[in-house]
């Protein structure tokens, strides 16, 4: 199983990479290979609007560090994406890396049924930290995001694990909901 993660944190050590290295950790732990990109170390833009992967080539040809993880996210079989809650919102950093996701869509992709340049079937795995306790607050990232990529982008199965009230490094180590849900969801994947 091709397993690519994404760290969204500008925190090597926050809430957001905790949850991600105990999934992983799974993961290598059945024998799985991960490859793990850390946003926050690459230097990259969002999409810049120039269409190229529409009109010269079936990629986006901006050439910079995010190229290696969209050709990365491109073969993988399962994405396991982490990133916190900034202001209502995931990182800066990640949502550059989702915009320039619009390179996996076909030319055409507002007028046909099969939008995606992507092979069907992959996986997505959402791990979301937020400081916030409140549950009801900013519960319509993971569901704004998972349409998009399950519609457009053949993520046919999305998963998601949310930890609230993380503010703080390190709150989520504590937290045995989370832990349990981590686990759980990486016998489920991962056997």
């Amino acid at each position: 199983m091709n397993i690519v993660s994404i760290l969204g944190s500008p925190r090597p050590k926050g809430n957001s990479a905790a949850m991600e290295r105990r999934l992983l950790d799974a993961a290598e732990a059945r024998g799985h290979e991960v490859q793990r990109f850390e946003l926050g170390k690459l230097q990259y833009t969002g999409c810049i609007a120039c269409f190229g992967c529409k009109k010269k080539a079936d990629h986006c040809i901006v050439k910079d560090d995010l190229a290696p993880v969209l050709a990365a996210v491109r073969e993988c079989d399962v994405l396991v994406v982490a990133t916190p809650v900034y202001f209502g919102e995931v990182s800066a950093q990640f949502k550059g890396f989702i915009d320039r996701c619009f390179s996996f869509l076909v030319p055409d992709y507002a007028q046909t049924t099969e939008k995606s340049r992507l092979a069907p079937g992959k996986q997505m795995v959402w791990l979301i930290a937020q400081g916030h306790p409140k549950t009801d607050l900013f519960a319509d990232i993971y569901p704004r995001y998972e349409y998009f990529f399950d519609r457009y982008i053949n993520f046919d199965r999305c998963h998601l694990v949310r930890a609230c009230g993380v503010y703080n490094a390190g709150d989520v180590d504590t937290r045995d909901d989370v832990r349990e849900q981590i686990d759980t969801l990486a016998e489920k994947l991962f056997g």
